[in-house]
């Protein structure tokens, strides 16, 4: 009976010099051909400012501010401020904000005072000077 031969084992090898010298290539090719971010430190940009209106917009016409008997300053049902303490800072703070809305938007700021009937007098001031700290001018009490 006849042997078959086997055929000695070829060994198939991939030439490594010319794959490494296409891999630098590549390499150098995408380091030149890219572009630099610049970091967000460095981007100099600006902020919008007021933006002027042409016609007025539907604005509300008017803030009412609830004092309740504690003394408590109530605006679309949130609280502003403690009853205890001796100026209104958060309650001037959103006024002056309402103020500068109605002035870009030219309409006139208006604000309703409402005291419950056992309000003190004391609480009523208070709120009077928020307004005027906020620059609003225009200050009514409800009927």
């Amino acid at each position: 009976m006849a042997r078959l031969r086997k055929k000695p084992d070829e060994r198939v090898g991939i030439p490594i010099a010319p794959m490494i010298d296409c891999v630098f290539l590549l390499l150098i090719y995408f380091m030149l051909s890219s572009t630099l971010e610049k970091q967000e430190a460095d981007l100099s940009f600006e902020l919008p400012g007021t933006v002027e209106q042409v016609a007025p917009l539907e604005f509300p016409d008017e803030q009412i501010i609830e004092i309740r008997d504690d003394g408590q300053a109530v605006v679309n049902d949130y609280a502003y401020d403690r009853p205890d303490s001796p100026s209104y800072q958060e309650l001037a703070a959103m006024l002056a904000r309402y103020q500068s809305a109605c002035r870009a938007n030219q309409s006139e700021a208006r604000v309703t005072l409402s005291p419950a009937d056992g309000t003190a007098h004391q609480a009523v001031v208070k709120v009077m000077d928020a307004c005027a700290r906020a620059g609003v001018n225009d200050v009514q009490f409800a009927r």
